[in-house]
């Protein structure tokens, strides 16, 4: 009976015509294949015109530029695959830095004791976003462009207020800095190679990031209420519960990167930040998160961190005008809108 079902199993194992295209066909749907395709052609690029770029300690620099980058790009594309946008982001990375290192300088606080504070600080800004998305019905496009605004503002006046200047003072005889540094900001070493431990944050968030979205129930209910809140409502989904977690979950990844931001430079300039929370949705775009929401990878998001990171650095080693980047990125999120745009129909199409 064994010997005689054997055959049939290979023959069902065999690669047939129809397997074939099935798999191709599953290819095109990935939501990630655009930005594969551009990672490719621009590390191809780079290899040819700048041979600075071909050093391990370049590469290095280019994963930690994507590494920093991909922690915002993660979260705000899994709430972009919620159907929302977050447009506070930027400045929240450095309200969070501002919040801890304020708390740990006046109140002569241990460095722990003020990440944990700015922590909830951080959650509070994206669970307040997210309430008010929820009740008011207003687009996340204008509550969280307000929040932009009142952050923006706080950030200078409190700082201002308290230093008198715009940069507040360093914090790093405080006690707890060092190991918060180790935790957030320090570096090792790979084969005489020194890399960030951004690097290995990013890569494990992403790794979380994958698990949640395809094997769990949360996951689940992320892409049902960025395909059709209402549809997703109807058949018991929460949708005001996931997207205010969504909305905390991009408060959380600003709180993260604003610690490393903090420890790594020991100072924040009180008005960094404006203008990343661009960044952060160009490189989930570019990665194959829908504008419309109900489409996208965690994987696709780290990819497009990857491609600005090689576009940042490989611009300076290349020895061209750092004016280029802005064009190089532009370029890129053309073609990744109109790429996806266009498989999205033809796969569409085909089922």
């Amino acid at each position: 009976m064994a010997e005689s079902a054997a055959p049939a199993r290979k023959a069902a194992e065999k690669p047939t015509a129809g397997n074939t295209a099935s798999c191709g066909a599953r290819l095109l749907k990935r939501p990630e294949l655009t930005s594969v395709l551009g990672a490719v052609v621009i590390f191809v690029l780079f290899m040819v015109v700048a041979p600075a770029f071909r050093s391990a300690d370049a590469f290095a620099t280019v994963l930690y530029a994507s590494s920093t980058m991909g922690i915002m790009a993660l979260a705000v594309g899994l709430l972009m695959i919620g159907d929302e946008f977050d447009l506070s982001s930027g400045v929240a990375v450095t309200s969070t830095a501002l919040c801890a290192t304020m708390l740990n300088y006046n109140f002569w606080l241990n460095s722990w004791v003020g990440v944990g504070l700015s922590l909830l600080f951080a959650l509070a800004i994206g669970a307040i976003n997210g309430f008010l998305v929820m009740r008011t019905g207003i687009h996340s496009f204008l509550i969280t462009l307000a929040m932009f605004l009142i952050l923006q503002g706080v950030n200078l006046a409190v700082t201002k207020m308290v230093t008198g200047q715009v940069a507040t003072p360093g914090i790093s005889d405080m006690e707890g800095f060092n190991s918060a540094k180790a935790f957030f900001a320090s570096s090792f070493s790979v084969f005489g190679v020194n890399i960030r431990i951004t690097v290995v944050w990013w890569i494990l968030f992403v790794a979380v990031a994958s698990w949640l979205l395809f094997k769990t129930r949360f996951g689940n209910w992320i892409f049902a209420v960025g395909g059709d809140a209402n549809a997703a409502r109807a058949v018991g989904v929460p949708v005001q519960r996931t997207k205010i977690a969504l909305f905390m979950l991009v408060g959380f990844a600003a709180w993260f990167v604003g610690m490393h931001n903090l420890f790594a430079f020991d100072s924040i300039q009180a008005g960094q930040g404006v203008g990343n929370e661009f960044l952060y949705i160009i490189a989930a775009v570019i990665g194959g998160c829908a504008l419309n929401g109900g489409r996208g990878t965690a994987v696709g998001t780290a990819i497009g961190a990857l491609i600005f990171g090689m576009t940042n650095q490989g611009i300076v080693y290349a020895g061209w005008n750092p004016d280029w980047f802005k064009f190089f990125l532009g370029a890129m999120l053309l073609f990744a809108v109109i790429t996806n745009n266009t498989f999205s129909r033809f796969t569409e199409g085909r089922s």
